[in-house]
């Protein structure tokens, strides 16, 4: 059963085939003008994103946690007694 592990902890898990989809396509020399300042472009704010969720996703998560505090403040007065059915 354990024969092969130590082989197998030394091979990646992971393929190492390169993936062509996460990189950059490199600049062709002919389109390139030369310029003076070689400045880095700045990059922009990404697509209003925050936690890789949408705005529509952020606002259900929003409403389900406000729900739950209320929720929460319920029960809680209903143990403590401050508040009651009758």
């Amino acid at each position: 059963m354990f024969d092969n592990l130590r082989e197998s902890a030394d091979s990646s898990f992971y393929e190492e085939e390169p993936n062509d989809l996460y990189k950059e396509p490199a600049p062709s020399t002919s389109s390139r003008k030369p310029t003076a300042s070689a400045a880095p472009k700045k990059r922009r704010k990404s697509s209003g994103r925050f936690l890789g969720m949408t705005a529509q996703q952020r606002f259900i998560v929003s409403l389900m946690l406000m729900l739950t505090v209320c929720l929460m403040g319920i029960a809680a007065m209903f143990l403590t007694g401050r508040m009651s059915l009758f």
